[in-house]
């Protein structure tokens, strides 16, 4: 108890994907919560620290380099040294992660016990097993897990992410209208494999248009530019492009947070609505569903069982039957169960 009562500084390294620094914020919570007086403070990729822009539990958001070498990592750890005093939570698995905590010289750090990192570690946590060997669940949960050491508990608010006044301001008019407002999400960050094919959203997206006149946002981020003209090229009926060519982190929150329907690939953007109450029809192919489907998503998650699935890899080896098979008039069929559900 003595430890809690003087707990000043806690360092948390926070994920590097979109997606699982919202399923991150349950933990991030919990331990505002568990040491209201401590400055937190969260440390990543600049978009890792851009989702999480306007929590009002976090004391600050540090950018760090991605992938550094040792010259980096010395100088990171001397920028975040005296915001890590009391405590260092590493949330990804990466022996990198541990050995930055390592050098910022908190007194306590605490990480999942894999990747022959336990001697970083002051505080070791064991992953979730079965019959011995490590198996995936849902990311928000594992997060929270590793908060053991620290006695944090889980409110089960959920997930949770702000839109900031200023991004609403300049997505809103670009929302107006009347009918359903449906984001159309066609891209993942994790590789092809997880992408549902783009021809599909269009059709899906014309499909909602003529049937019942929703308004659908083309959600998509940098990279994804492939993908994005293949939407706009194959849809009969144009989407609306809120952010004028300049995306940031900001506004894709805000427009999220404004719709009545997600509808897209397992990626960072399924989250982000997550944590604003946004129902998603989610399409998911190559990844598990043990790592990104909890308890607090509204809407449905489609996915056909193949024998070489759940391959867990960014590139398919063989038809992409697993998403393939899903066709675009199932897609639209179950995103009108739900355009109406807020």
């Amino acid at each position: 108890m003595s430890y809690l009562l003087f707990v000043k500084n806690i360092l948390a390294l926070i994920p590097n994907w979109v997606g699982d620094v919202a399923m991150c914020t349950p933990a991030l919570r919990a331990v505002a919560h568990k040491y209201p007086d401590a400055q937190l403070t969260v440390a990543g990729r600049k978009t890792a620290c851009d989702v999480l822009e306007g929590l009002p539990y976090i004391a600050r958001s540090i950018v760090l380099p991605s992938r550094p070498g040792a010259l980096q990592m010395l100088s990171a750890a001397r920028n975040l040294k005296p915001y890590a005093s009391d405590a260092a939570i590493i949330f990804p698995h990466s022996t990198r992660a541990a050995i930055l905590a390592r050098l910022t010289g908190a007194k306590r750090r605490i990480g999942y016990n894999r990747g022959n990192r336990s001697w970083l570690l002051t505080d070791r946590v064991e992953p979730h097993r079965v019959n011995g060997k490590i198996e995936p669940i849902y990311m928000a949960k594992e997060y929270l897990d590793l908060l053991a050491p620290l006695q944090c508990e889980d409110d089960d608010k959920g997930l949770e992410l702000r839109a900031s006044e200023a991004a609403l301001a300049q997505v809103k008019p670009h929302l107006e209208g009347d009918g359903p407002l449906v984001g159309i999400a066609p891209g993942a960050a994790f590789g092809p494999s997880k992408l549902w094919p783009a021809e599909r959203y269009a059709a899906v997206a014309d499909g909602l248009k003529e049937k019942i006149g929703a308004r659908c946002v083309l959600l998509t981020g940098p990279g994804e530019e492939e993908t994005r003209d293949t939407v706009i090229r194959n849809a009969k009926h144009p989407l609306i492009q809120y952010d004028e060519g300049k995306q940031s982190i900001a506004k894709l929150r805000a427009a999220i947070s404004q719709l009545d329907l997600l509808i897209g690939n397992d990626s960072g953007t399924r989250h982000i609505a997550v944590a604003f109450g946004v129902p998603v029809v989610c399409i998911m192919g190559p990844t598990s569903p043990k790592y990104s489907c909890g308890p607090y998503e509204k809407g449905e998650v489609l996915r056909v069982d193949v024998d070489c699935g759940p391959c867990q890899q960014p590139v398919c080896s063989t038809d992409h039957r697993c998403m393939t098979r899903i066709t675009a008039e199932h897609v639209l069929q179950t995103a009108l169960k739900f355009v109406f559900a807020r």
